[in-house]
């Protein structure tokens, strides 16, 4: 005799879709799963759609997972609908055997230095879905109109987002960027963009693919000072034999300080052992002082010199914090867990459960190991409420055939103007897109 477990996962990103599929994968002819995935945006896909940049489309491809998890008869998408607004969690935790937070981290981490409150200082939680489309950041102010912009940060973040201010955009046109993004890149002044790293270069969170990347951009010669490089790497040495991981990133970044330079317009330069102490202007930004570290030992400390850059944009990517959920406990910017579980029938997934590390892929590891300690921790499946009745009979759901709709559409629209899709950006836009 089989037993039917109801699961609702709260968050349709990479970490939620994961869960959905070893969830699926978990079922035998004994336990079987129900599975109503909710989301408070009206498209799914989390980071794939608002986080992914717009010039690394294979990363995408994941989306065409997430589909065949979706195919799937006992998966349900209720797209529209906020926790803690619409319905909460004490609700969802009476009407389901397990509910699963897939809620991701996305608050950009402060600097906590003079000046970050000023014009044309912004966080990359800000900036990278603002240039990605998603609804609730296409109003963001983002200075374009200065020569020179500063990202701090030492991830892929931040080499994205110096990537998509220093490549021309031209190479963004046939890419599904937001319209509006792409615009205000046409007119973009800023021809300069340095990436300030607060310790060396063996220490980078940056993986080998993206740096791999940076000589292949036509009109964009990037800069990385190859006595930095070798001396990182004499230091890495000095502790015994190198990573892989770490020996195949120093070697690209040594790849990128030989390759030879067009003279072009248009620069991206790299540097280490900068820490940002105090951004620089009176009501916008023009510019952003340094610590001049160095690396003593294994530990980076501070020389006492100073390095200004003049700049009118300061973009910071130094990591993300979860967004508070009511009745959901909290740490460190996290979810507070032991190993996915958070109390009983509660758990956790993705960056809302170990804090923003790793790529797409890390999550699906993460979500095998979660959903083993589910199943472990399995009851008799209790009386389940349906969701639709708890959820406000306002509420505009978007359901998976909504879904296709607006997915459906976007495709059409940008094969018409040769792109892989045109994101619409206006939730009302959406949600007709999604009544067909």
């Amino acid at each position: 005799m089989s037993a039917t477990y109801k699961v609702a996962i709260v968050g349709a990103g990479p970490a939620g879709y994961f869960t959905a599929q070893a969830l699926q994968n978990s079922q035998s002819d004994e336990l079987k799963f129900e599975i109503d995935m909710i989301e408070r945006l009206p498209t799914p896909w989390g980071l794939v759609r608002s986080g992914v940049a717009p010039d690394h489309p294979k990363i995408k491809t994941v989306a065409k997972v997430f589909e065949k998890i979706a195919s799937d008869p006992g998966f349900r998408l209720f797209g529209n609908i906020e926790l803690g607004k619409d319905v909460t969690l004490a609700e969802l935790k009476d009407a389901y055997d397990v509910v699963v937070i897939a809620t991701g981290s996305a608050l950009g981490r402060k600097l906590g230095i003079p000046g970050e409150e000023l014009r044309g200082s912004i966080s990359a939680a800000d900036f990278v879905p603002w240039y990605n489309g998603h609804p609730d950041f296409t109003h963001i102010d983002v200075p374009l109109d200065g020569g020179v912009a500063v990202v701090i940060g030492a991830g892929n973040v931040a080499m994205d987002c110096a990537r998509i201010l220093a490549i021309d955009p031209l190479e963004l046109d046939t890419t599904d960027v937001a319209p509006h993004a792409l615009s205000a890149l046409h007119e973009s002044k800023i021809r300069k963009v340095h990436i300030a790293a607060r310790r060396g270069a063996e220490h980078a969170s940056f993986t080998s693919p993206e740096l791999r990347d940076l000589p292949k951009l036509e009109h964009t010669d990037v800069h990385i000072n190859a006595d930095e490089i070798q001396a990182a790497t004499a230091r890495a040495l000095a502790k015994g034999d190198i990573e892989k991981d770490l020996k195949s990133n120093l070697d690209a970044m040594q790849a990128i300080a030989d390759h030879p330079h067009s003279g072009h317009e248009r620069s991206l330069d790299l540097h280490f052992l900068l820490a940002p102490k105090e951004i620089v202007g009176t009501d916008k930004v023009q510019g952003i002082t340094f610590s001049i570290n160095k690396v003593e030992g294994d530990k980076v400390v501070d020389t006492g010199e100073t390095h200004t850059i003049s700049c009118s944009l300061v973009i910071s990517a130094i990591g993300y914090h979860a967004a508070p959920l009511a009745g959901v406990p909290a740490d460190m910017g996290k979810v507070k867990n032991v190993d996915g579980r958070v109390d009983e029938n509660l758990y956790v997934v993705g960056w809302a459960k170990r804090g923003p590390s790793g790529v797409i892929g890390t999550n699906k590891s993460d979500a095998a190991a979660v959903v083993e300690l589910i199943v472990s921790d399995l009851k008799s499946p209790k009386k389940s409420t349906n969701i639709d009745e708890i959820l406000p009979i306002t509420n505009e759901v978007i359901t998976q055939e909504k879904w296709s709709r607006i997915n459906a559409a976007e495709i059409a629209a940008g094969e018409a103007v040769g792109k892989p899709r045109l994101k619409e950006v206006s939730r009302e836009k959406l949600l007709s897109l999604g009544e067909g």
